[in-house]
């Protein structure tokens, strides 16, 4: 009974729903806040995040008349299960890091992936126009950017293989102990799926399914009341499960005690610094030039950085 509700608590509150939504709120908030510094503007306050999911959880959920309901009702709860999911199991590796087994790898992609295929179901299934023209850009920007993404983690993959050999070179509690940031390949690794990343967020310059200004909200524009607040949710804890695989991944994770922690989370800090420096110095790109540059540009840098791992891991030279 002890182990039920050990993990019930794990689950449910620490580090589980609660902990996850409330650590995406603050993430929400610092974006948003530095966000309005950087163009002269106050900013929001400390719970604004919070207020907006209470504030579309009173309000009436509308769905289309000729919406297929099922699909357009279910797709928020399954992309906010996986990206909780994620987190969930990203922070037990980071806490409790003599486990050896929370989670691999491959299961963190698929989960990664989960959010977009919700989003692009939801939106398809909503039967508006506009909602369509964001589904096709969603679809083309998944497509983009999948393949460099898991490119780079082949490149970790391979760094990881060399150190602590291929029983557990897809563990990501093994994956987590060592910083493939540190050699070539997988300093160009990280920064292929930092940008790889924030694509999946959706901020600028890769806002392209939203585009307020173009599509009113593309993706989400029918989206409403409790639907949009769990919308609002997934991609509020996105932004703590997406930068907090790049830690494990590429920057060596948390370490032991409270100064791994604190080295952890000045990881995480630096790379969602990262991801706000981007949103608010580039503006956004048409998806034809997005698909040219995940495709070409970061697809050659990843080939070029997966033969750099090879290469290193085949004659044990750790600096490519």
């Amino acid at each position: 009974m002890s182990e039920v509700l050990r993990n019930l608590f794990w689950i449910l509150i620490f580090p589980g729903f609660l902990f996850t939504v409330v650590c995406g709120f603050a993430a929400s908030w610092i974006v948003r806040k530095v966000s309005a510094l950087v163009q002269h503007r106050i900013g929001p306050p400390l719970l604004q995040p919070l207020y907006d999911v209470i504030k579309l959880l009173g309000k009436e959920t509308l769905i289309p008349e000729a919406a297929q309901k099922a699909t357009f009702m279910a797709s928020p709860l399954i992309g906010f299960s996986a990206v909780l999911l994620l987190a969930t199991m990203l922070w037990r590796i980071s806490f409790v890091p003599q486990e050896l087994f929370v989670g691999d790898i491959i299961v963190a992609i698929y989960l990664m992936v989960i959010p977009s295929l919700a989003l692009i179901l939801g939106s398809s299934a909503s039967a508006s126009p506009q909602a369509s023209v964001g589904t096709a850009r969603e679809m083309k920007l998944v497509t983009s950017y999948e393949l460099p993404l898991v490119l780079a983690f082949i490149v970790v993959i391979i760094k990881t293989a060399a150190l602590v050999g291929p029983k557990q070179q897809l563990n990501l509690a093994a994956i987590a102990q060592h910083a493939p940031v540190l050699s070539i390949s997988g300093f160009l690794a990280f920064l292929s799926a930092l940008l790889c990343v924030q694509a999946k967020l959706g901020f600028v310059p890769f806002d392209i399914p939203e585009a307020e200004t173009e599509l009113a909200s593309g993706v989400l524009i029918e989206y409403s009341g409790a639907l949009l607040a769990i919308w609002k949710l997934m991609q509020a804890v996105m932004l703590v499960a997406l930068p907090l695989f790049l830690v494990v991944a590429f920057l060596g994770g948390f370490g032991g005690g409270v100064g791994g922690i604190l080295a952890g989370v000045g990881k995480y800090v630096l790379v969602l610094v990262l991801i706000i420096l981007i949103k608010n110095t580039n503006p956004r790109v048409r998806i034809d030039q997005a698909m040219k540059f995940f495709w070409f540009w970061c697809g050659t840098a990843m080939v070029v950085a997966v033969a750099l791992a090879i290469i290193g891991s085949v004659f044990n030279i750790g600096w490519l």
